[in-house]
């Protein structure tokens, strides 16, 4: 019978983090998982999780570059396992967790080109062109904000090929050296407050810290998952 796979989630230092909060509640109720893995800072109201410490002295690239590293460095870490966010919901039941992408690089550097710039579209057009250089002349994108399942050593193949890039996508570095393929969808995270609209039907959802304190998106996530989970003190 084949294992079910960590929950693997980076923790910034200092967070209040009712995001991760919510999460783990939604994780608990939906995605099948053996254990949860914090790496970085756990916070006092989170119990029954596992925890791995790191120094967190660099960007948050960095820091969850670093994290990456120890969870697919521990020996006790399930592999593969599932690298999460604590923005990321599970909004119903999944029996395993698919593999999922955004379709092309090249058409998400498109989508950011038009309302931004800075290190992460850098970040993305480098892991591009890394890419390029191993062959995969049309990546895929993996950065969208749903769980994705990570191959302890692909994983460590693909830190080590980006270890030069300040800014490594590495879920599409990962998931194209690996070739994980997968099906396409869009990305789920809510940014704003008042969004054009969002799928209360969808499986997968991702806020920003405002979209989900003040937005009609939090509210509909904290109305889903009222009541607290084993991983809260207090919960069960």
């Amino acid at each position: 019978m084949e294992q079910v796979p960590d929950l693997v989630v980076p923790v910034r230092e200092g967070a209040v983090n009712e995001q991760l909060r919510y999460a783990l509640r939604s994780w608990a109720a939906h995605l099948p998982h053996r254990h949860v893995w914090l790496i970085g800072h756990r916070p006092q109201w989170a119990v029954n999780v596992k925890h791995i410490p790191t120094r967190q002295v660099g960007t948050k690239y960095v820091n969850t570059t670093v994290a990456m590293r120890a969870a697919c460095e521990h020996p006790d870490v399930s592999d593969p396992f599932l690298w999460c966010n604590d923005d990321m919901f599970v909004m119903h039941t999944v029996d395993t967790m698919p593999v999922l992408h955004r379709g092309p690089v090249r058409e998400v550097e498109a989508y950011y080109e038009a309302r931004t710039s800075g290190a992460y579209l850098r970040g993305m057009y480098q892991t591009r062109a890394l890419l390029e250089t191993l062959g995969h002349d049309d990546p895929l994108s993996y950065e969208l904000h749903v769980p994705m399942p990570v191959g302890k050593k692909g994983m460590l193949d693909a830190l080590a090929a980006g270890r030069h890039l300040p800014v490594l996508h590495k879920r599409t570095l990962y998931g194209n050296l690996a070739e994980l393929g997968g099906s396409e969808v869009r990305d789920v995270k809510i940014l704003h407050r008042r969004p054009q609209g969002y799928d209360e039907a969808s499986v997968w959802l991702s806020t920003m810290p405002d979209s989900f304190t003040n937005g009609s998106v939090g509210m509909f996530i904290r109305r889903s998952f009222r009541g607290a989970c084993r991983y809260e003190r207090g919960g069960r």
